[in-house]
């Protein structure tokens, strides 16, 4: 058995069994002092006053003395799974050109899948690596990565065999979803109804045959799937046992969030520009809010609209949406930050949304995201004595270990 004893404070995300916040919930914390959690094989056993422990030679003890311990960080949305740079279009963005037209132009997602379609699997399984390593680094645990950069039937699966093989490689769970439906690749630029065939007919059964993803996401977007489309792939998938997300009212709103709901969607990803109206359709629901305030950033557009979200009773979760183009930002305590200053959002919601409500989004919620009895032992320990430090220091990442299952995967030099 093993021992964390000594921290300043455990901020467990305690749900009492109910595994997410929701609302006036989710700013709630419980933070106990002068507690040690006690873990037996892959789980916490036990959650106890430091007084009550009379011997530590029965286990491996953690001293994490002057540190906060957190459920280890779930990062519920990313596309890491990428070749290739955009960052010439990053200088196009700062003269001004919509992230619309620079794909208009042949840029934006049908370059990182030219660069896809060029990079073998063992070298994107490299080049992945690094970037996992530094997700890692923040205290993150379990991770959700996208295909959707491949856009044919052979790199789309080349590009799900790459997740499935780190998955294998880290402790860490790493969550397979399948993006087909990015956006049309020129091939299919004129005929849209064959690329769906092709999603449906062909990709999507092999890839539920062979077991490689377990969410089915699209993007409803005017440069890219519209709702009914959408409706259309969806409908395929959910009849294949995957469970469905969907990247909607980011630029525009076509009609995406009554498509997800429609096919009982575990998240509705963006939100940029719902509609005040829309908000109710999402209050008191099990559907979770998954805001990514780093586009907005990185894109310089409004922000989701997180307080009256939270305020009428809906499930907020957070995430850095790493990609190529859009945001590339691969710091989850960033997009925190960006989430208080930019969003409104309160520290203690903000700590709820990258851990508890995150796994929400990914149906993980009941095996991790909260420090309660019996669920996996992953955490995150940050070198401070307060929680709402991590989101004072702007930019800096205060995690010094991440622990996988009672593992210790992560510790900071």
């Amino acid at each position: 058995m093993k021992l964390l004893t000594n921290a300043e404070q455990i901020i467990t995300c305690n749900t009492n069994g109910k595994n997410f916040k929701q609302g006036s919930e989710q700013s709630q914390l419980e933070v106990l002092t002068s507690h040690s959690i006690i873990v037996e094989d892959d789980l916490i056993k036990d959650i106890i006053p430091n007084h009550s422990i009379n011997n530590t030679s029965k286990f491996e003890v953690f001293d994490i003395k002057n540190k906060i311990v957190l459920p280890g960080l779930v990062e519920c949305h990313t596309h890491t799974a990428f070749a290739g740079s955009r960052a010439d279009e990053f200088k196009m963005k700062l003269d001004g050109i919509h992230y619309e037209e620079i794909a208009e132009r042949g840029g934006g997602i049908l370059k990182t899948v030219n660069a896809v379609r060029q990079t073998s699997l063992t070298e994107l399984v490299e080049l992945i690596k690094p970037r996992i390593d530094e997700f890692i680094s923040q205290g993150i645990t379990t991770l959700e990565i996208k295909s959707g950069y491949g856009l044919d039937f052979e790199n789309e699966i080349k590009l799900l065999h790459a997740i499935k093989i780190l998955n294998e490689i880290y402790p860490i769970d790493i969550v397979p979803t399948f993006l087909g439906a990015h956006t049309y690749p020129k091939e299919f630029k004129e005929n849209h109804d064959a690329f769906i065939d092709l999603l449906n007919e062909k990709m999507i059964p092999h890839i539920a045959k062979n077991n490689l993803a377990e969410f089915c996401d699209a993007f409803c977007e005017t440069t890219a799937f519209s709702a009914d489309e959408i409706d259309r792939i969806f409908t395929a998938a959910s009849s294949y046992g995957f469970k469905i997300k969907l990247h909607t009212e980011q630029f525009n709103n076509i009609g995406g969030l009554d498509v997800a709901l429609k096919h009982n969607a575990i998240s509705v990803d963006h939100l940029e520009v719902l509609k005040e109206s829309d908000i109710s359709k999402l209050s008191n629901t099990d559907v979770v809010c998954v805001l990514l305030p780093g586009v907005s950033f990185f894109l310089n557009y409004q922000f989701a609209p997180a307080r009256k979200l939270i305020d009428s009773g809906a499930i907020v979760a957070l995430s850095t949406d790493f990609n190529p183009g859009s945001s590339h930002i691969l710091n989850l305590h960033l997009i925190m930050q960006l989430a208080a200053i930019e969003m409104k959002m309160k520290v203690e919601e903000i700590i709820n949304a990258v851990t508890i409500n995150a796994a929400k989004s990914l149906l993980r919620n009941e095996a991790v995201g909260s420090i309660e009895i019996g669920k996996k032992a992953d955490f995150s320990v940050f070198d401070t004595k307060e929680y709402s430090d991590i989101i004072y220091s702007v930019g800096r990442n205060l995690n010094c270990m991440t622990i996988k299952n009672g593992e210790v995967i992560y510790k900071k030099n």
